[in-house]
């Protein structure tokens, strides 16, 4: 790592952004953008593809003047739990509900942490199933089986 980048936290941070910004905007590139009137499907993507960018470009910067950590060991266990947690959810939600599919994704994910803890994680599961269907069933009214067809729902 060069001596000028004094964070490489904050240095391959930054360009993970950039590079994030940059496929979302190539891939939005194919849609029409609108205006801010009659926005475009293109038109979200792209706005928040430059924010997402430029954060990264903040961040990119920043790691150049203030000191930092070095960039430890890769957490090969946590990203993969974290998928899989995701993945998960998506294949689940339908048929065991969102109550269930929200709690399996913050127990899994919870998992990667090497501060885990199986009742801070049950309740952190439950208080965010009960949150999500506050907000997503009650508060939205999105058509998201709160219990699935699993369990007659």
């Amino acid at each position: 790592m060069p001596a000028f980048i004094r964070n490489p936290k904050d240095f391959w941070t930054g360009l993970v952004f950039i590079a994030f910004g940059l496929a979302f905007l190539l891939i939005a590139q194919d849609y029409p953008m609108g205006s801010a009137r009659r926005m475009g499907p293109a038109y979200f993507p792209v706005i928040l593809s430059c924010v997402l960018m430029l954060i990264g470009l903040a961040t990119a910067i920043r790691s150049f003047f203030g000191r930092g950590a070095p960039v430890g060991a890769f957490a090969l266990k946590a990203m993969v739990l974290v998928t899989i947690a995701t993945v998960l959810f998506g294949l689940l939600v339908r048929d065991a509900g969102m109550v269930i599919s929200v709690f399996l994704m913050i127990m899994i994910s919870a998992y990667a942490s090497v501060h885990f803890n199986w009742k801070s994680a049950a309740l952190l599961g439950i208080a965010m199933a009960a949150f999500c269907v506050l907000v997503f069933d009650y508060g939205l009214g999105l058509s998201i089986p709160i219990f699935g067809t699993i369990f007659g729902g």
